[in-house]
């Protein structure tokens, strides 16, 4: 199945290559919470969620681009959860840090993950314990977390609060790096950076992905509560993340 969710990736995203590469004006709106929304969202989305039901017509989906009653969908145990475009923002800046991310959650925990990042035409995935990269010609080869005596921080570009920046106080030794979307969980499961602490609001659609592969590649992602990230939607009264650390062990 991890191959056919890895093809569905890689057509969304060239899907929105094509409007990222034409001169057309896009429709962009904003949610209550002031964050942009475009056609392409809603038009990847409409791509992913009929792929996925082609793939696995009994499992539902849950999307950014959609509302949802938790009373209703609360008993799902197994369900997909996806970001059609993860990083708007950067994409209406066209700086290339978007991606697509798809992700299968099981008992609350996320067990397999895609994110395909369009622009680079690189895909990093996992099942289970086992974490890849795959780039534009076809390399596929296995990823790990790897430690650094001075650690590279990474964190949004969108999303810096007085939290983050009173964390940052407290280490002594570190490098910095802003950057958009999930790309963050790929380059700590890679290998290129080691932490990227957030404290401000993220939903479950922004990390499962990430999460499932940061923990195949020997990563982890701690809530500041010291608990385990959990999409379990029984034990959820909202969609919203706690703050977390996603890094390595």
């Amino acid at each position: 199945m991890l191959n056919k969710i890895c093809q569905l990736a890689r057509h969304a995203g060239h899907a929105v290559m094509n409007f990222y590469n034409s001169k057309e004006c896009l429709n962009i709106t904003y949610k209550f919470d002031n964050t942009p929304v475009t056609n392409v969202d809603h038009e990847i989305n409409n791509i992913i969620k009929n792929g996925l039901f082609l793939i696995t017509p009994n499992i539902p989906v849950i999307s950014e681009e959609e509302n949802y009653n938790l009373n209703i969908c609360k008993n799902w145990n197994n369900y997909w959860l996806i970001d059609p475009l993860d990083g708007t923002k950067e994409f209406l800046k066209r700086n290339g840090e978007f991606t697509v991310n798809i992700s299968l959650i099981q008992n609350g925990i996320p067990i397999l993950g895609v994110i395909y990042v369009p622009v680079l035409d690189v895909l990093y995935s996992a099942y289970k314990n086992h974490a890849w990269k795959e780039t534009e010609l076809g390399i596929k080869e296995k990823i790990q977390v790897v430690q650094s005596k001075i650690p590279l921080l990474l964190i949004s570009r969108s999303h810096v609060d007085k939290e983050l920046k009173d964390y940052l106080l407290k280490i002594k030794h570190y490098k910095i790096k802003k950057l958009g979307s999930s790309l963050k969980f790929c380059l700590i499961a890679e290998g290129k950076a080691q932490m990227y602490p957030r404290f401000g609001n993220t939903h479950i659609w922004d990390t499962a992905a990430g999460h499932a592969i940061i923990i195949a590649a020997g990563g982890k992602i701690i809530t500041w509560t010291n608990e385990n990230l959990n999409y379990s939607l029984s034990a959820r009264c909202s969609l919203i993340n706690p703050g977390f650390c996603a890094s390595v062990l």
